[in-house]
């Protein structure tokens, strides 16, 4: 319940961020005024002894978000892939943050996996390790299922986690509320908004069926890809508690000098990467959105293992085919073209100068173009992109943010492995493949064929909806007709022609 006996909350928050410095550094990302600043720095540090002290080794931030418990860790994610919302800097800072924490007893995990899926963990597993990793929603086992003798990883949610959650959405209802309130340019950055984006996607994540179906939807889309797993759901040992995958064996992507020792290709495997989340943003539509070293391991043979699938990325193909023009006219820095792109799709208004918005993009592209190679940076390019959009009026386009921000991550990952990597001509075999198969003559062809078959299914109702749509239209607008039976056959025949026409292209393509 959204109230008063909040506030007991909103002190202890305010308390810890005074109290391990990252106060003043929040008031400043929300550009908040001198006199409040002053006043909530007095407030919170009369009350700093009942903050959370939390860990000295991080930045401040990070500091007091990991010490307010799992619901803040899990915002702070969240929040790391909104720099619309918090600004660069602090996504920057929320990007690292630390997902770690105590794990919760195995006699508790072992319990849960028992009432979930209604067994006994020592006749399904023949071998169930304590904790090889917790973070702040589950905590992943390391198993080997008795009858076939597969390893396997068994995420499990810590117990009451969903209560602990809603107890602390609760509180960041009330806070965006008060927020608001009591500052009013903050309304700029839609708190409640934030808030309410996140209450979705954490109570996506605390059913793991719909992270086992993403799993099982992304291993489905890159089944092809060379040299990449995703590890296979295991859903007779998955619950809405519990998930089961196999094992991904291999050397964390962070530890770079561990996969070079071991005589992997370096340059190969950095490009690789980079490739990868390109194929699959642009191809598929559905991207993993949290693409980190730590999510990433190095198989013995070279292929790439992914791992955590509670944050997915979906563009739908008409903004794909935009973004793939934008990547293209970039490569071949045709700044005419990318403004026509942004104008066509009306991301820009009309009323704004194409050729003064090209002029605009020259000179956020050319000076990129002119580094070295291993400074090249699509990531600060699209975050260019967007700086110079938003000077022509162009809306926050949600659907790309998380793209731009995985963008950014994954060149971290891809730059830790071939340091002197060229953005550009690793990305323009995959943008110029998507162009020819999505925006050229195939395409058209391929687009009218689905065009067809969809209104081939809509051939019976056709002469009804043709009818009844022209006939609200003439109550509106003159008396009735006379001689409405004929008008009705005439639709009739146009709209079953239409559709006979329509059945039969689909049958020829």
């Amino acid at each position: 319940m959204r109230g008063p006996h909040n506030i007991w909350r909103l002190v202890v928050t305010g308390a810890t961020f005074a109290r391990t410095g990252a106060l003043g550094q929040v008031l400043h990302a929300m550009d908040a005024p001198p006199l409040l600043r002053t006043a909530a720095s007095v407030v919170s540090w009369t009350f700093a002894f009942l903050g959370k002290r939390g860990d000295p080794s991080l930045p401040p931030i990070t500091r007091a978000i990991t010490a307010l418990g799992p619901a803040y860790i899990k915002f702070g994610q969240i929040l790391s892939t909104r720099p619309d919302v918090v600004g660069d800097d602090l996504a920057m800072q929320l990007m690292y943050l630390q997902d770690k924490l105590p794990p919760f007893p195995t006699e508790i995990a072992r319990k849960t996996i028992e009432t979930e899926l209604g067994i006994k963990v020592d006749e399904v597993f023949s071998d169930f390790s304590e904790p090889i990793a917790a973070a702040s929603i589950a905590q992943v086992h390391r198993a080997r299922i008795a009858e076939t003798g597969e390893d396997v990883a068994v995420k499990v949610l810590r117990p009451r986690i969903e209560r602990a959650f809603r107890t602390d959405l609760d509180a960041f209802h009330f806070s965006a509320s008060v927020l608001e309130l009591l500052l009013p340019s903050s309304r700029r950055l839609r708190p409640s908004d934030v808030v309410a984006h996140f209450e979705s996607v954490v109570m996506g994540e605390l059913d793991l069926r719909l992270e086992s179906a993403s799993a099982s939807e992304f291993g489905e889309n890159t089944k092809g890809d060379a040299g990449f797993i995703v590890p296979e759901v295991k859903w007779g040992l998955s619950s809405r508690r519990v998930m089961t995958l196999g094992w991904g064996e291999g050397i964390p992507a962070n530890e770079v000098e561990r996969i070079r020792a071991a005589g992997h290709d370096m340059e190969a495997l950095g490009n690789r990467v980079l490739q990868l989340f390109l194929s699959h943003a642009l191809r598929d539509g559905f991207f993993h959105g949290d693409m980190h070293q730590g999510n990433l391991k190095i198989a013995q043979n070279g292929d790439i293992v992914a791992l955590d699938f509670g944050i997915m990325g979906r563009i739908d193909e008409y903004t794909r085919r935009v973004y793939a023009e934008i990547l293209y006219g970039f490569i071949n820095r045709d700044y005419k073209r990318v403004a026509e792109v942004h104008f066509e799709a009306g991301y820009v208004p009309a009323d704004q100068d194409v050729e003064e918005f090209a002029k605009a993009l020259r000179a956020v592209g050319e000076p990129i173009f002119g580094m070295d190679a291993s400074r090249i940076s699509m990531g600060r390019l699209l975050h260019y992109l967007f700086e110079v959009t938003e000077w022509f009026g162009m809306q926050t386009r949600t659907e790309l943010i998380l793209l731009q921000r995985t963008m950014v991550v994954v060149e971290g990952v891809s730059r830790s492995l071939n340091p002197h990597m060229n953005i550009w001509e690793v990305a323009q075999p995959v943008v110029e493949d998507y162009i020819a198969n999505s925006i050229g003559p195939r395409a058209v062809v391929r687009d009218l064929t689905r065009t067809a078959r969809i209104l081939s299914r809509f051939g019976p109702r056709l002469p009804q909806m043709v009818e009844t749509a022209l006939i609200r239209q003439s109550h509106k607008e003159a008396p009735p007709q006379k001689h409405r039976p004929l008008r009705a056959l005439g639709y009739f025949t146009l709209g079953g022609g239409f559709t006979l026409a329509a059945v039969w292209i689909a049958s020829l393509l």
